[in-house]
């Protein structure tokens, strides 16, 4: 099989979306970063920035001209629904071949490669993932508001919830609801027009700003920080109950939320191999393969 041929995987969530392209082998030859890439709540501007982030990528000096076939793996934040993967799939992304999975898968088969297992993932988003004996298990990430829980855009928007409950005096102030009520110049007016057009990667903002006063023991932002534990807790038994061993834990906050995870839960937690972009590679490449020698039988 002629392996002449190069490997785009791109990571895409609700904060950014980064891209790398790699020969077949593996050697890195170009990376790329944009904007927000989650295609269930826009799928135009989850578009433009896989291509923006791609053609940072494919301008890589150390690219070979003779390399042309780019086989591409497009993992995405809210690429489960069939819905949305046939809008894609007509969008005529300027690849040889392409595969889209969610960024959570991706980011799984990353962690433990080859190897049965399952990841956890709070970033912007929360999310559990499994694999086993070729079964695919997804726990929770259905989509903020309604899900997501113990993301970064959850905590940010129960942190705007109990700034309005201090404000209509229904709870005692804390230093960080002065600091986050401060920011709205004490107007729970301006709270709401903000809340009406903020997205989760927008309440996902005031996830460090939780994180900071935990680490002072403000009561708020160690209560949040307790709950979202939980939430992902409840995750990670669900993998469990579906013969899920292995996991990992990724996602911008996973360091910040581990020591709030009871050290039964921690127990079962392994160092993900690898991240998402390098599972997306290997997604790719699997894929490279059985288009090229398909087309070559």
């Amino acid at each position: 099989m002629n392996s002449d041929f190069l490997l785009l995987g791109v990571d895409g969530g609700g904060t950014g979306c980064r891209a790398r392209l790699c020969t077949f082998s593996g050697e890195i030859v170009g990376e790329g970063l944009a904007g927000p890439a989650n295609v269930r709540l826009s799928l135009e501007e989850s578009c433009e920035a896989i291509l923006s982030a791609s053609a940072q990528c494919l301008q890589a000096p150390a690219l070979n001209p003779c390399q042309s076939a780019v086989h591409a793996c497009l993992a995405l934040a809210g690429a489960s629904d069939p819905s949305i993967i046939g809008r894609l799939e007509d969008y005529r992304f300027p690849f040889s071949s392409v595969t889209f999975v969610t960024d959570s898968y991706a980011a799984c088969v990353g962690a433990h490669g080859a190897k049965d297992g399952g990841i956890i993932i709070v970033g912007t988003g929360s999310i559990g993932e499994g694999i086993v004996a070729g079964k695919h298990y997804r726990v929770g990430g259905w989509g903020f508001p309604v899900s997501d829980e113990g993301s970064g855009a959850w905590l940010g928007c129960e942190l705007i919830r109990r700034t309005l409950q201090a404000l209509d005096g229904r709870v005692q102030w804390t230093p960080l609801l002065m600091r986050v009520s401060e920011k709205f110049g004490s107007d729970p007016r301006a709270i709401v027009r903000w809340m009406t057009e903020a997205k989760p990667g927008d309440f996902a903002t005031l996830g460090p700003l939780i994180v900071e006063h935990a680490k002072k023991d403000d009561p708020i932002a160690c209560e949040l920080m307790r709950t979202a534990a939980l939430h992902l807790e409840a995750l990670a038994r669900a993998l469990r109950l579906h013969g899920v061993k292995r996991l990992a834990l990724s996602g911008g906050l996973s360091s910040a939320i581990r020591p709030w995870l009871s050290s039964e839960i921690r127990s079962w937690f392994v160092e993900p191999a690898a991240d998402a972009l390098s599972g997306a590679i290997e997604i790719a490449r699997g894929a490279a393969v059985r288009k090229v020698c398909g087309d070559n039988a």
